[in-house]
């Protein structure tokens, strides 16, 4: 009985790992457009779909700048499909969003 539990938990925890696994690019601090792919509410996490085909993992914090039109806007103005503006500070693997500014 513990060994089926143990390999059903197992299962379950490597298909959660490739269902909600991302792959998701590196690139150097600095300025990139792109569209919104995903929303993570719950975490305040998108992906965004840049023009060069890379695909960057942003988890805002306490000062990311959110931005439409010049005006401060909440996390839950993003939707999937945008277009943004994002401005990432590369440090070791991760990228930090400094300011996302909603084009459209």
């Amino acid at each position: 009985m513990k060994t089926k539990f143990v390999n059903s938990l197992l299962f379950s925890a490597i298909f959660l790992f490739f269902a909600c696994g991302e792959s998701t690019d590196v690139v150097e601090s600095g300025t990139y457009q792109g569209t919104i792919q995903e929303v993570e509410p719950s975490k305040t996490e998108i992906y965004v779909e840049t023009d060069e085909n890379q695909i960057l993992e942003l988890y805002f914090s306490d000062s990311t700048s959110l931005t439409r039109d010049g005006n401060s806007v909440e996390f839950s103005t993003l939707k999937e499909g945008m277009k943004v503006e994002v401005e990432v500070e590369k440090e070791g693997k991760r990228l930090n969003p400094l300011a996302v500014r909603v084009l459209e």
